[in-house]
């Protein structure tokens, strides 16, 4: 049985999460072939410390994306595992004799050492800095982001693919993490340096509008989130939904906000094809983009 014979044989045989696992999928083949759409994806950090990270590599490569909106930490992740290497853990170790014996950081079972995060984005990234910003004082940080992918050589780099398939990603927070903390440590000798966030936003903004559908798969919340759903609004909200979540909706939190609740700020449109689907999202996301591949490519 493959995947996508499996997800519709969930969505024939019905359940909780498996039915709307199957759903998902259907709203997914629908956005990505549905012509004149604008496919985003949004998700926050930890995704890319994982093998997910490989998925949402093979997504940009197979043209299923044609914008980014996520964190800081993507990038701290995505260009420290280009350089280094992450390592395997536990959920219950020792946190303290990580820290004081080995240098290293837990992100859930995935272990993160200081010489292959911090360290190794300083190393690598100031002298791009000197190339990127060579005769310029502002960037928006798009534009910052694909310059960075463009120095790169590897395949399996999210950074790298997304400037290799034309695909924009936009961080507005980026001085929330240490590609943010690379920037201003290189601010604090280039003092003309500034950061364009308007012109990301312009750029947003000019995307959803001009396009004919929007369709987002978006992977948690917080600002990635808001930000996909906020420029949708101007035009009437998303034509396509998918919300993974883990998050519970009871704090009011727009974290834990359904897709429905979405609909009563116009954000995403009533008649739009959507579905919320609760659980890990390093679970969910690979079987929904298995199926999709299977189905499309």
């Amino acid at each position: 049985m493959t995947v996508d014979e499996m997800l519709r044989a969930m969505g024939r045989a019905g359940g909780f999460t498996a039915q709307k696992l199957a759903d998902a999928t259907d709203v997914a083949e629908a956005m990505v072939t549905q012509k004149g759409c604008l496919r985003i994806l949004s998700f926050p950090a930890c995704i890319m410390a994982t093998g997910t990270r490989g998925v949402i590599v093979d997504m940009v490569r197979n043209h299923m994306v044609d914008l980014i909106i996520t964190t800081c930490g993507t990038l701290d992740h995505d260009l420290s595992r280009t350089f280094a290497a992450y390592y395997k853990g536990d959920f219950m170790m020792d946190d303290a004799m990580l820290r004081d014996e080995y240098e290293i950081s837990r992100l859930g079972n995935v272990l993160v050492p200081d010489a292959c995060y911090g360290i190794v984005l300083e190393d690598e990234l100031l002298p791009m800095f000197d190339e990127i910003f060579e005769g310029k004082d502002s960037m928006t940080t798009h534009e910052i982001i694909d310059a960075v992918g463009a120095r790169l050589d590897n395949e399996d780099s999210l950074l790298y693919q997304c400037h290799k398939n034309n695909v924009p990603i936009v961080v507005p927070g980026i001085t929330d993490g240490s590609f943010g903390c690379q920037l201003w440590m290189y601010y604090q000798t280039h003092r003309k340096l500034r950061i364009d966030l308007f012109g990301d936003e312009q750029m947003l903004s000019e995307l959803t509008n001009d396009a004919e559908y929007t369709g987002a798969i978006i992977i948690g919340g917080g600002i990635s989130k808001h930000h996909v759903i906020w420029w949708n609004q101007f035009r009437g909200g998303l034509d396509y939904c998918i919300y993974l979540t883990t998050a519970e909706e009871y704090d009011g939190s727009l974290s834990g906000a359904r897709i429905r609740e979405a609909v009563s700020w116009g954000k995403v449109k009533e008649t739009a094809k959507k579905m919320t689907v609760e659980g890990d999202a390093t679970i969910s996301l690979p079987l929904i983009y298995a199926g999709l591949a299977e189905r499309l490519l």
